[in-house]
Formats: C-alpha cells, structure tokens, sequence
C-alpha cells in the first residue's frame, strides 16, 4: 500500500468529482468542507462520489489547514492504509447492513485500532503503542463499513495528566488550535480560545472540515467542551449506551464515547452504529434503545416539552449555571430560550437545590499545583477523588489487557518515563498522575466508595432525578458545558447543537466563536434528547463553519 505523499495530497481538490451512470459529474456537487455526514452518504449511495475521492479529498484539507496553513493540528497521526481501504469501498453503496460504507471517520486517539495506527492518548511514554484488538467502537464502524481516517489529537490522557494541563494539549501531539482564532496565543504559547478539551482533535477536525465525522470520549466535558468551543453537534450517552472496551480509561464510572458532527441527524445515524450491547463491557447489558434514533426527529419536536431552566430569577445566588454567563453568552442564552418557546415548549424557571452539593463535601481532594506554566502554581487544585482512584485501577488494565508494542505496562511505568524524560514529556507535569499513582489501585479505600455514593446521591437522587421529576421535565437546558458534571456524574445523557457566538476571553478581545446549548436528561433518552434538539437546529440553524479554510 502506498502512502499518499504531501505533493499528492495538495493536488487533490476539494470538491469532489465522481461518476455516475457513466457521465461526469460537477467537482462542485459535493464540497467535503462542509457536507453533512447524511449528504455524503446520500452522494455515495447515488454514485455521485466513490470513497477514495472523498477520502483524498479530507487528506488534502489535513495537508492544507491542519499541517499547513492554519496548523490546527487536531490530527495526531493518518492512518496509512486509509486510502486502501477507502479503495476497497470503490462502487459500494451504503446500505442498511453497512450504513457508513465508504464514509470517512477520524477517532480519538485513546480509541484502540488494530492496524498499524498506534493508540497513545497523546503520550510520547506510549509513541510506540499498538493495540491487540480493535475497540469495540471501531469495531462497529468497520462493520458499518466506515474507513478510519486516522487518529485525533486530544488533551493527554484526557486531561487527567497534570493541574491546569491546557485543553488540547499532549506531548506526543502538540497544541491543538481552534480553528475559529487559531492565531491567538497568550505568553505562553497556550491557546486564548480554547479548542476545548479532551476530544479537542475530534471536534476541530469536524468544524473544520476535515472528515465525514469524529468519534470522541467524555468522562466529564470532554465531548461537550470541544463541542461548544468549536460550533459541532455532539452526544454524551447514558454511561453503557456505547462500549468503553478498548478505549483508555479515566473512570469508569463515568466514561463513554460519542460522536462530534455537524448536524443533529449525523449524530444520529452513528448513533444508531455505535450503541450496542458488547460482552466486553459489562455496563452494556443494561441499554436501552430505539431501533432507529433518525425516527425520533421531527422539526415540530419542541412543541409541548417540558425544558427545565436552572436559573430562578427569584433565586439569583443558587445559579451556577447561568448566573456566571458573560454579557454576550447570556444574549446567545436568552435568544436560544425564546427560540424554544417559539416553538412551543414550556420553559420552567427553577433552579435545582441539589447544584451546590456538586462536587461537594467528600467528593473531591487537594493535589498540589507545580504546573510551571500555571497562573495558580503552588497552590492546591482540585481534583476529582473518583476519577483519581478509578485511573490508577482502570489505566493498569488497559495497559495490560490491551496495548502492545512498548515497555510501559503500568501506571509507574508511565510515570517513570516522563520523569527520565522530563523536558519532552513534563512541560506542564504530571501532579494527577502522581496522585493516582498514591491510591491501592484496587477501589477498596472507605473514601472511594464514600466519594462514589455521594456524587450519585447529589447529581443524581436529589440532583436530576428529584428536579426533573418535581417538575415533570423532558430535559433541562444548559449553557456550553454548564451541566456536564452534574448529567456526567449521574451517568445521564446529554445532547449538544450549536446556539450562536459569543468572544472574549478574560479581559482579552478576540475574534467570535461559538457557544453551544445542552440538553440534558435521565438515562436512555437519547432519542427524546436528539429531537428536542434536531427541532432547535431547524429553526435556530446557528452553525456557521469557521473563516479562513476554504475549499480548496
């Protein structure tokens, strides 16, 4: 197989040229820049494009905006025989055993392939690891008939590494940038808008044009952040809608993968792919699911919901979630609302008594802040004691369960390489790690267990369960990543569509970018959530693609 080289990359156009019953088509039929994933699959299934056009198509926008130009560098590494397989999909139509043939998707890299991909979670201890097996998820895409495209950049080990580790941030991958101001950096070098974090890679290959769709993961605002930094849809399952088996771990209790698209339907259809029920993944068993989560859309969909809006004028100081909103987000706020009830949902103003238990008494702990490039260095940050105990546990397993190809078999291992390896591998530290590191790693410790019921007991019992019963809720809407811990911490579902743009950062001036509206419900209602949202996007039709990458 013959790997494309950049001159071959830069001479592919864009817009995609195809055959179809034998006549030439238009280059301009299909622009991949900015095509739906439904788009795609439509032209695929027509014979306007064949998979390895649109697949040469996306490699030359990595080349142009992600290597070059810009140099958002949201893709940590293409897969070499993307093109091969994407060949192999030549003259196959997408069809309802393969739903995705031919579509090209970039995953997250601390998603196992079985390739010659190496999966790493942005760490250079792991730069030579492979993987014995495909994850579950990337299983199911192949069998979808998806060609992998390659692996997206991500915030090192998903931000557990260090205190304060910049959003999309790895030593192995670099900074990613946000393609809506990809110049601004602070003294530091760091990004002033964030890509967002963990899945930042995912989200900004997505916004930019650089693939059909991403596959991220979330443990607590990994899929949300990026999404909302970045203008794209996302899904964060119910905990065990989608298998975590092969994917590098934070906490189990709490991780999940999701897709990152451009539109509510493209969320959807991968949907309909990815949740399954996997014997490799325990928690699985319990799914609940539509047969088709695309049946649950419907543009009239807000019409006599229930949307909960957790900011109570009458109670202006229990208002974590809108009350700290910037001048121009509570506008982009206050016109999504209006739009909701336009449509015909009644919006109930309460705020939820629960919000201040979030992360509370017993839930989190000091980690001492050595993180040199920190504003707060020296001083204790907080650190969640779940994620902390359940890393160490869960890491050792991936690491021996799972990855081949390197020295590095445990957790100490990892650290003891960035320790040797220092300058390359410590810009910002390791404090979590170390932390975790300092756990018995096997989840018998009384403040685990403790930490474990209370987080259950105020996001979940007397956080979203009593609000939305209370109040007879469908969902509840929030701002950006607002609610994230509370549905994260609860193990519940949120939905994410773009709402409008915002800017500033601090006291700095910058260019807009966008702000995303989050759905938020109880476990296994995707479906309910997607068509609240899908009916928003329609009217709303808030995305607007980042400037400065044009087709090519």
């Amino acid at each position: 197989m013959v790997k494309p080289t950049r001159r071959d990359l830069a001479a592919i156009p864009v817009a995609i040229a195809a055959v179809a019953s034998g006549r030439a088509r238009a280059q301009s039929d299909i622009a991949a820049d900015n095509a739906a994933l439904t788009e795609l699959i439509q032209a695929l299934s027509d014979g306007r494009i064949i998979s390895s056009t649109l697949t040469r198509a996306y490699l030359a926008r990595i080349e142009a905006y992600d290597r070059g130009g810009s140099a958002l560098n949201s893709v940590r590494e293409v897969n070499p025989d993307a093109l091969a397989i994407a060949g192999g999909f030549d003259g196959v139509k997408p069809s309802t055993r393969q739903p995705l043939a031919g579509v090209p998707i970039l995953v997250k890299d601390n998603i196992a392939t079985d390739d010659r991909q190496h999966t790493t979670a942005g760490s250079l201890a792991l730069a030579t690891a492979r993987a014995r097996n495909d994850a579950t998820v990337v299983k199911l895409l192949r069998e979808a008939g998806a060609v992998i495209l390659g692996k997206a950049n991500l915030t090192e080990f998903a931000n557990i590494l260090a205190v304060e580790m910049p959003s999309g941030y790895s030593s192995l991958g670099g900074q990613v940038k946000n393609p809506y101001a990809p110049a601004l950096l602070d003294d530091r070098g760091i990004p002033v808008v964030a890509p967002g974090g963990s899945s930042a890679g995912s989200a900004v290959a997505v916004a930019a044009g650089l693939c059909a769709a991403a596959i991220g993961t979330e443990t607590s605002g990994s899929l949300l952040s990026p999404a909302t930094q970045n203008g794209v849809v996302t899904v964060k399952p119910t905990v065990g809608l989608i298998s975590r088996a092969g994917i590098i771990p934070i906490a189990h209790s709490q991780d999940t993968a999701g897709p990152l698209t451009r539109t509510v339907r493209d969320a959807a259809i991968l949907l309909n792919v990815l949740a399954a029920r996997d014997p490799l993944d325990p928690v699985t068993e319990a799914l609940q699911r539509p047969d088709d989560y695309t049946s649950a859309l419907d543009k009239d969909g807000l019409k006599g919901a229930r949307i909960g809006v957790p900011s109570d004028p009458a109670d202006p100081l229990n208002d974590p979630f809108y009350g700290r909103l910037s001048a121009r987000a509570k506008a982009v706020m206050a016109q999504a609302l209006e739009v909701l009830q336009d449509a015909g949902a009644l919006l109930v103003r309460a705020s939820i008594p629960a919000a201040g238990w979030i992360g509370g008494p017993g839930t989190n702990m000091a980690v001492l802040n050595r993180n040199p490039f920190s504003r707060n260095k020296g001083n204790p940050g907080s650190a969640s004691i779940v994620f902390l105990y359940e890393l160490k546990h869960d890491l050792d397993l991936y690491l021996r369960d799972w990855a081949i190809g390197s020295d590095i078999k445990t957790m100490a291992d990892v650290i003891a390489f960035n320790e040797a390896n220092a300058d390359r591998a410590l810009r910002f530290g390791q404090d979590l790690f170390l932390a975790s590191q300092a756990t018995r790693g096997d989840l018998s410790e009384l403040e685990y267990r403790s930490a474990r019921a209370m987080d259950l007991l105020a996001a979940r019992d007397r956080g979203l369960d009593a609000y939305m019963a209370g109040h007879r809720l469908d969902a509840v809407v929030f701002p950006g990543t607002a609610g994230a811990s509370i549905a994260a911490k609860a193990g519940y579902p949120s939905v994410q569509v773009p709402g409008g743009f915002i800017s500033g950062v601090g006291g700095t001036e910058t260019l807009d970018y966008p702000l995303g509206i989050t759905f938020a419900g109880r476990a296994w209602s995707e479906a309910k959530l997607l068509r609240l949202a899908y009916a928003y996007e329609q009217v709303s039709n808030a995305r607007r693609p980042p400037p400065g990458l044009p087709a090519l």
